[in-house]
């Protein structure tokens, strides 16, 4: 699914998205899926708020359609001259969860999220897909990390 001769997927956030660096993962031939928040979203969201434009976005749980999400493509609105070829700048918007915190991304009372991938031949959905669990996974890693051993209430490990 990763495409002709990409074996291997890099994921990385923003700071992983530098043109150098990707430039070198494509000449590798691997695959990268990397956080990438266009500097000009209200700019190309109104651009792209045709009906054309968006699909319905999927659950993380594979259980159909998230209601109220949607998943577009931004590639052919951006200059992306200097970037290495292949690239795609996938965008999703939804309503935040009841008592989040809008943040400075986001756009008309809508969560932004933005990624950039060089696979060619997967489905937008799945791409997007994909990327949003790769993310909860790092979540859930980070959270582990921040916990650490040493702070668990008891001595040895099976104890905890």
């Amino acid at each position: 699914m990763l495409g002709t001769g990409k074996k291997i997927l890099i994921r990385t956030d923003r700071v992983g998205g530098t043109k150098d660096f990707l430039q070198w993962l494509t000449t590798r031939h691997l695959a990268y899926s990397l956080n990438s928040p266009p500097a000009n979203i209200p700019d190309m969201l109104k651009r792209t708020d045709t009906a054309q434009a968006w699909t319905p976005a999927y659950n993380s749980d594979d259980d159909g359609i998230r209601d109220g999400a949607r998943v577009a493509e931004l590639t052919g609105l951006l200059d992306l001259e200097g970037w290495p070829a292949g690239m795609r700048v996938i965008v999703r918007k939804e309503r935040p969860h009841p008592g989040a915190r809008l943040r400075i991304t986001d756009h008309e009372g809508l969560r932004i999220t933005a990624f950039a991938t060089n696979i060619s031949r997967a489905q937008l959905l799945v791409l997007e897909l994909r990327h949003r669990r790769r993310a909860r996974c790092e979540d859930r890693i980070r959270g582990a990390m921040d916990m650490g051993l040493l702070k668990l209430p008891l001595q040895g490990f099976a104890q905890n």
